[in-house]
């Protein structure tokens, strides 16, 4: 895999530096955008065109008043989430 440089994303892209710990600061016009705020949580994703931060949204989110399906939505999104991450090991 290649390595992009980040002015080839757009415009919009912005460079940060990865600490001493491996930490990297969310700009806040991001965490706005997409509703992060403390102690929110983000997946990494590798993929071919580089690294995603994804937004883990809890799925008391996704769904209002019924309840009953909570536990059936909850192992088919944890069953696509699982294919998915063993689709992007093989690769």
């Amino acid at each position: 895999m290649g390595h992009a440089l980040p002015h080839m994303y757009g415009a919009s892209s912005l460079s940060y530096t990865i600490t001493e710990k491996g930490t990297v600061s969310i700009p806040s016009s991001i965490r706005k955008k997409y509703g992060l705020q403390k102690g929110a949580k983000v997946e990494f994703m590798d993929t071919e065109e580089g690294i995603m931060i994804v937004p883990v949204v809890p799925i008391e989110d996704l769904f209002g008043a019924d309840k009953s399906r909570k536990k059936l939505v909850s192992e088919m999104i944890r069953e696509i989430c699982e294919e998915r991450r063993r689709e992007a090991s093989e690769e």
